[in-house]
């Protein structure tokens, strides 16, 4: 079916299957919290934490634009509850904060994926905890693109293995790996052309690092296998 409608239209098509729930308000169907928008293939999953009643906050619609126009099979997964913190996080508790969470049904959908990109905010110590909630169990390579100036240690800190920092083996919290990271993508606003170039630079190298079988679940381009603990 692709294929006969790019030889219709003389163009790369994608087919999206577009929520499985309705969003509210006009416009709202594109993107309500607890809802994915399916690419005909799983090559790249961009994780979104829960929007308002109406539509996905900037500038997750227009990373996913961009990787689809560069040929990167993109699905969108809306978090049923992304907002917040987690509850093991020492920046929860606070009065009227929201607690972050991820459910089974979110993991299964993620981990059929080969790579993730999660977008997260300008807080530091909330992106580094909401990524280890997140990739506790989901056993997949991950870029993290976010407005807060995180570096590799800010994750190992907390128990994720990152490709060029890793916590004592002891330490694992994780199953899945971070192998990248976008800062300064401003979180309620349209991102600069340069950070969207720099994102779908990272996704489609990373992307060729898994297709050539370089980059597997537990291991990085060094040549270095990491080997998670069974959860």
């Amino acid at each position: 079916m692709v294929k006969q409608l790019q030889e219709a239209i003389g163009r790369d098509v994608q087919i999206i299957d577009c929520r499985e729930a309705q969003g509210m308000g006009e416009g709202g169907g594109l993107a309500q919290r607890g809802t994915i928008a399916e690419s005909e293939k799983f090559e790249v999953v961009a994780v979104a934490m829960s929007p308002g009643k109406r539509h996905i906050t900037k500038p997750i619609c227009e990373i996913t634009y961009g990787l689809r126009e560069q040929g990167v099979r993109t699905s969108v997964l809306v978090l049923d509850s992304g907002s917040g913190v987690p509850s093991d996080s020492p920046y929860s508790g606070a009065p009227g904060g929201s607690m972050a969470n991820i459910n089974e049904k979110e993991i299964f959908q993620i981990r059929r994926f080969k790579l993730a990109l999660f977008h997260f905010g300008g807080i530091s110590g909330h992106v580094a905890y909401k990524a280890r909630s997140f990739l506790q169990y989901a056993d997949i390579p991950a870029i993290i693109v976010c407005e807060a100036p995180v570096d590799y240690e800010d994750f190992a800190k907390v128990g994720i293995i990152t490709r060029l920092v890793r916590p004592p083996p002891e330490k694992v919290q994780c199953a899945g790996v971070i192998v990248d990271l976008v800062t300064g993508v401003v979180r309620g606003v349209s991102a600069p052309r340069e950070k969207l170039n720099e994102i779908v630079i990272k996704v489609k190298f990373w992307l060729s690092k898994i297709n050539s079988g370089e980059l597997k679940l537990g291991g990085v381009t060094t040549g270095e296998d990491i080997h998670i603990p069974a959860q």
